[in-house]
């Protein structure tokens, strides 16, 4: 691992070609898991704030939980996490398609709302775990997301970089910069050159 500022990251982001693969996924990240998407507390006012925008665009059984439960509700670990239908995708899922996407990102990226999808969200396939005082980046490789990486790699393009906006959004230009120059730092150190002529 290495430091930028008051965040570790994972050596796994030095050599990662990816570039989300949403016709091979479908979207996916959207749909499985134990529990809907890790929040900040930061987060929920705009979240409850965003549901009249976006609620056309949910399925009936998401607008039965967000009106029984809520647009987000705390795990059993404890965390906080958008609230998901019963056993199945979160309630900002909306379809096209076959394809899950985020009601709350097809609403912001059309001007509707100033409100974005949770930092979570954006940041994945990094997940952000807190020690201390530390912030922790770390790859979560799972299969779901193979056809990112294929993409990636038929696309030249590594996750530190197919990452710029959310890691901007979460620390800053500043500290993006500086993320930049550490990982081509470290990537020299350990002979690895992501960018062959």
């Amino acid at each position: 691992m290495f430091a930028v500022d008051h965040v570790l990251v994972s050596d796994d982001l030095l050599d990662a070609p990816f570039a989300c693969n949403l016709a091979a996924c479908h979207g996916g990240c959207c749909v499985q898991g134990e529990a809907g998407a890790p929040l900040v507390e930061s987060e929920l006012a705009g979240l409850e704030a965003v549901v009249p925008t976006v609620e056309h665009l949910l399925t009936p059984e998401a607008r039965h939980a967000i009106a029984t439960r809520g647009p987000w509700e705390k795990s059993k670990w404890g965390s906080l996490n958008t609230t998901c239908v019963e056993g199945g995708p979160c309630v900002f899922v909306t379809y096209e398609g076959p394809v899950a996407k985020c009601a709350i990102e097809r609403a912001f990226r059309t001007g509707k709302t100033d409100v974005h999808k949770p930092q979570s969200c954006h940041l994945y396939p990094v997940r952000v775990e807190q020690y201390d005082e530390m912030e922790v980046l770390n790859y979560e490789k799972i299969p779901l997301c193979s056809g990112g990486v294929t993409h990636g790699k038929r696309l030249s393009i590594q996750l530190a970089d197919f990452l710029e906006e959310p890691l901007t959004r979460r620390y800053g230009a500043g500290w993006y910069a500086r993320f930049k120059e550490a990982v081509d730092v470290r990537r020299r150190d350990f002979g690895i050159d992501v960018h062959p002529n």
